[in-house]
């Protein structure tokens, strides 16, 4: 109790926490993406129920990680050599995840835009959609945990802020998740958009993991860009609407 009281009497300590909880709640939109997409695939009555359940694993994955801080950082050690280039497993996890995310927003895009009816399908998805969705949530949760909490080792070395920051960043995820995913589903431009950031994020993971920096601030940055350029979209169809209603 002590330690906590004397921490927070250093100005150093909330500029790391404030610092770190921004980081969090950034990397956790990447999170909530998948989560929101993945669910709104599910019957009406179990997206909720999806949605909750993939964002209160995330919050136990991140919190068990940071108890296991030791085992974390030797995520880090080089553990194969493959063509010269060592891989820890941290590499290994992250090349994993993002080619994992790669395919499922490839599939994605191309169930949106494949004009083959899919109805013939929808009553074994339906049967099986929340224990699929369930285990592909798992899997990204893992994958976006495990990036999440070794930045958050390598900005601070007090544990406290870290649970701090990654709780803060876990309540900010219940929170959008359903108006993230209603929009989401209620502009299907948005949903194009969404796959293509998660695309973006998939390889931007695979790059990590084969060494090679990708500065967040130029994949963020572009990710702005785009939403802002479908925002004014959306904002000038909207304005068409009304016009062609008002005209009437």
């Amino acid at each position: 109790m002590q330690d906590i009281i004397a921490l927070m009497q250093q100005p150093e300590a909330w500029i790391a926490l404030a610092t770190l909880m921004v980081m969090e709640i950034v990397l956790g939109i990447d999170n909530l993406l998948f989560i929101s997409i993945l669910s709104n695939k599910l019957p009406e009555g179990q997206r909720e129920r999806a949605r909750k359940i993939g964002i209160g694993l995330a919050l136990i994955m991140r919190l068990g990680l940071l108890a296991t801080i030791a085992w974390i950082v030797q995520l880090t050690q080089p553990v194969v050599t493959i063509l010269g280039n060592e891989f820890s497993w941290k590499d290994i996890i992250l090349v994993v995840g993002g080619l994992f995310l790669v395919w499922k927003a490839t599939k994605e895009i191309h169930h949106h835009v494949d004009p083959v009816d899919h109805e013939d399908t929808m009553i074994g998805t339906a049967a099986i959609g929340f224990g699929s969705a369930i285990v592909q949530i798992l899997i990204l949760d893992l994958v976006f945990s495990i990036d999440s909490i070794i930045t958050a080792v390598g900005m601070t070395p007090h544990v406290e802020i870290m649970v701090v920051a990654v709780v803060t960043a876990v309540t900010v995820m219940l929170l959008a998740a359903n108006p993230l995913a209603n929009f989401i589903g209620k502009n299907p431009t948005i949903v194009m958009l969404a796959l293509s950031f998660l695309l973006l994020i998939g390889t931007t993971l695979i790059a990590e993991g084969f060494g090679v920096h990708v500065p967040k601030g130029y994949v963020y940055a572009a990710m702005a860009f785009s939403a802002t350029v479908e925002g004014l979209n959306m904002w000038a169809r909207n304005a068409r609407l009304r016009n062609k209603g008002a005209t009437r």
